[in-house]
């Protein structure tokens, strides 16, 4: 029985690869999953894995052919036709007849597995090795968390392909790595425990990374940069082991590798020397993808953005007696609670729609009206902040903002959003009540054009009818791209959210 090995679905813009190498040569023996072909596009590289165990029977196109997606790229052969090339070597005379049945008992209990870092997104690159949460020697079951993956974005959190011994962790915490490279090795089987101290494919590995360290443009790329007349040392490589990529040389060509040497010298910044005797007091952690990632978009934010904030404040009073009349028979039947997040959503989706210029963004000399509100939230986490989206928010209902607000919360806390949840927002919210913050000014998520803070709910006076009462009172927030957002501009859609907060009906009634 043969399997067929075809091209993958590489994304919806993406039509077409670069046979870039193949892993496997015709008549050796794979495992399920194992990395067999590594396709190159314009923007990554892909491994597509082995869909079944057996021998590679026939590949069908060469390195540096361009196929489409679902091609046909080769065959494997299963099961009984799989172990024929073993099985030929038992009838080479007595003496191997006398061992091999030994040996393969042996390689069959000793069968290892590579843990290789998963590609995570056509715009993330590169991942820093987290915790480890198991060492060499442990035994692990299927699904079981081996390491915590940490990009700019999100930490992910690498499984177990199979149950077995952990025998080799080839990266440390801290380490750099690109997605295709090993992290560690798992023998699987009956003799796992025992594979541990054959440490013979250790060298042959390091072998083959150092020989492989630097490897050659792809093919579509060498073609463009002859074409260009970009030599090797001119492109940066984003691809497996540095490969230069089709997009790497775009990139060059358009000007990106100048933009990120000239931050390079911005990222470090002299630190005041330290008292006499402090410094035994002292720590020193690294900054996690997270957490640079965190401070480079913020400063960014400020350097390329005219930023400026208005404030308004919000009686919350309509608002907490519609939760408390009704808080019970929503989460009864909508399983979540009722929040201030669903109406504050709703709130700014009716003002977005009046005010589409603070749901824009600038591109070059270009603005870019979004005729759809994808609210990005932000959400406190111990490892930093994270902003999930909830996408057309301004065609959910309330019920609807809250279930997907209480699932990223959930998820948040977890380490298990995903980077397309992360990504498209066209303006956010924060609320830095849930703190005890009563005013601040938040910083723009760029390239979005406005975000909205939330803060403490207080009893303050307020002048009602000509009467001093106390009155529960938000201050809020709006910081603004004065580029693209004019004053007037702002100052209306911050009192639209406020009407919206105080004449409730107006959601229910889209006014």
């Amino acid at each position: 029985m043969a399997t067929e090995i075809r091209v993958p679905t590489l994304g919806e813009s993406v039509t077409e690869a670069t046979i870039a190498q193949w892993f496997k040569k015709p008549g050796e023996a794979i495992n399920a999953d194992e990395p067999i072909v590594e396709l190159e596009t314009d923007k990554v590289t892909v491994e597509v894995p082995a869909p079944a165990s057996g021998t590679l029977e026939e590949i069908l196109v060469k390195e540096g052919d361009t196929v489409e997606v679902g091609a046909l790229l080769g065959q494997i052969s299963e099961g009984e036709g799989a172990a024929k090339p073993a099985a030929a070597k038992k009838s080479d005379g007595g003496a191997a007849k006398a061992e091999k049945p030994a040996e393969a008992k042996k390689a069959a209990s000793a069968e290892t597995v590579d843990v290789v870092v998963p590609s995570a997104g056509e715009s993330v690159t590169e991942a820093e090795v987290g915790e480890w949460m198991v060492k060499e020697g442990d035994t692990v079951k299927a699904d079981d968390t081996l390491v915590e993956l940490e990009t700019d974005k999100a930490a992910q959190e690498i499984p177990a392909p199979q149950a077995g011994t952990v025998v080799e962790v080839l990266k440390k915490t801290g380490d750099t790595v690109q997605p295709g490279d090993i992290l560690c090795r798992i023998a699987v089987g009956a003799g796992a425990a025992a594979a541990k101290p054959a440490a013979s494919p250790a060298p042959a590995a390091k072998e083959e990374t150092a020989s492989s360290s630097s490897m050659p443009p792809a093919p579509s790329a060498s073609k463009m940069m002859a074409e260009a007349g970009l030599s090797d040392d001119q492109v940066s490589g984003s691809g497996k082991r540095g490969q230069v990529l089709k997009g790497d040389v775009i990139a060059a060509l358009a000007g990106d590798a100048a933009a990120k040497q000239a931050e390079a010298p911005a990222a470090k910044a002299p630190r005041a020397p330290s008292a006499a005797g402090d410094e035994g007091r002292e720590e020193r952690v690294r900054m996690t993808k997270l957490r640079q990632t965190i401070a480079r978009r913020l400063k960014d934010a400020q350097n390329t953005a005219a930023m400026l904030t208005t404030y308004n404040e919000v009686d919350m009073g309509p608002v907490m007696e519609l939760r408390k009349q009704y808080k019970d028979l929503f989460e009864k039947k909508h399983g979540v609670k009722l929040g201030f997040m669903g109406f504050f959503t709703k709130a700014v989706c009716h003002a977005l729609k009046e005010i589409p210029a603070v749901n824009a963004e600038i591109d070059g000399t270009d603005i870019i009206y979004k005729n759809y509100c994808h609210i990005g939230v932000a959400v406190g986490t111990e490892k930093g902040l994270v902003v999930p989206v909830v996408r057309d928010a301004d065609e959910m209902s309330i019920a609807e903002i809250e279930k997907k607000i209480s699932e990223f919360g959930r998820k948040a806390r977890d380490g298990k959003l995903g980077i397309d949840e992360m990504q498209g927002g066209t303006f956010t919210i924060s609320n830095g009540g849930v703190y005890g913050s009563l005013m601040s000014s938040p910083i723009l998520n760029a390239p979005q054009s406005g975000i909205l803070g939330m803060h403490k709910i207080q009893e303050r006076p307020m002048v009602v009818d000509g009467q001093i009462v106390a009155r529960p009172m938000m201050y809020l927030a709006l910081s603004y791209d004065h580029r693209i957002v004019d004053g007037k501009e702002a100052v209306t859609f911050l009192v639209r959210v406020k009407e919206s907060l105080e004449d409730i009906q107006r959601l229910v009634l889209d006014l």
